[in-house]
């Protein structure tokens, strides 16, 4: 899945999503429970901070926590995006109470965040948890610049 001899700044979004359409399911949980999950989970959630839409997020304040299983024995990782005033802070430390909590899988995480997926159709197919604001919830890709 991951090179550690790339830099993962440096890989084109593009290619990435098209790597991950063309990857089949089973590669992609091998990758996500491997030694590499942390960089891969690590670099999308950096680049939530570079994405944001500060017009559309201009008058938003939420916290939106992510739970992304399927990791090693079965490690679940969370992660903390708080979007305040047009901008966008991202931890693997949640500490704030979140208007939204999404759960997902691994795999399902990675077609969700390169457009290989659809948030609705996974939420209706049950692979897409969501506790919180459902309203605010179909809100949230709009949120973003999609590369």
């Amino acid at each position: 899945m991951a090179d550690p001899a790339i830099d993962p700044r440096a890989v084109d979004p593009a290619q990435f999503a098209k790597s991950v359409a063309d990857t089949p399911d089973e590669q992609l949980a091998d990758g996500m429970r491997s030694e590499f999950r942390g960089q891969v989970l690590g670099e999308i959630f950096r680049r939530m901070e570079e994405h944001i839409d500060a017009d559309r997020t201009r008058d938003v304040e939420a916290v939106i926590h992510f739970r992304i299983t399927g990791g090693p024995d079965g490690a679940v990782d969370h992660w903390e995006a708080v979007i305040e005033r047009g901008t966008c802070t991202v931890t693997d430390q949640p500490s704030r109470p979140p208007r939204l909590t999404l759960t997902i899988d691994g795999v399902d995480f990675l077609k969700l965040v390169t457009g290989n997926a659809s948030g609705p159709k996974l939420f209706m197919t049950g692979r897409l948890k969501i506790d919180g604001d459902l309203m605010f919830a179909a809100r949230t890709a709009g949120l973003f610049e999609i590369p």
